[in-house]
Order: C-alpha cells, then structure tokens, then sequence
C-alpha cells in the first residue's frame, strides 16, 4: 500500500460537506409555523415531517452532511412541535370562544 493510498481516520474531514436537502425549508416552515396564526398547523406538520425525513437521512450517513444542516434541522423541528402546539391551543381556545358565544346568544333570546 503507498503512502498516497492511506487515509488517516483520526482526523475530521476538512472538505466540503453538503447540506441536508430541506434542512432551511424545515427551518422556515417551523418558524412560519409559530408566526402565522390558522396555515400555521399546516405548515408546522410539513416543516416536521421535512424535518424527520432529514434527521433520518443524516442518522443513516452521518459523515456524508455538514453537521450546521443537521443543527437547522433539528432547529426546524423544535419550531414545528411548538408551532403545531401553538396552533392546536389556538384552535382549542377558538372553538370554546364559538360554542360560549353561540350559548350566550340562545341565553339572550
């Protein structure tokens, strides 16, 4: 084996790693998610399914993504689980002001 053939193991990889595919998108769909009030459910479900597609990817060849994707992409996927929280208690809270408002006016009649 030449000197030229060996690699050594030890020492991190300096080149380029490319990003995960939808690490930014998740990112911003997780973001979106907390700001956007009624979509905001729907585009924090499509921000976490994005996001656990890459985490998967990147869990199945760790050295082959740069580990600043990888960080976005768990980023996107903490902001689409508080997003779709935010929704969900949105929504909740939305429907019990209906069904109070709707029970009101029949008390008034």
């Amino acid at each position: 084996m030449n000197n030229n053939d060996q690699r050594d193991f030890l020492t991190p990889n300096t080149g380029y790693l490319p990003p995960l595919p939808n690490s930014t998108v998740s990112l911003v769909m997780g973001i979106l998610s907390i700001v956007v009030c009624g979509i905001g459910l729907v585009l924090g479900i499509i921000g976490l399914v994005m996001a656990n597609k890459d985490l998967e990817l990147y869990n199945n060849y760790p050295g082959k993504y740069s580990i600043a994707s990888y960080n976005h992409t768990k980023t996107g996927r903490t902001c689409s689980i508080i997003g779709i929280s935010l929704n969900v208690l949105f929504v909740i809270v939305y429907a019990a002001i209906l069904i109070f408002a709707f029970t009101a006016q029949d008390n008034f009649r």
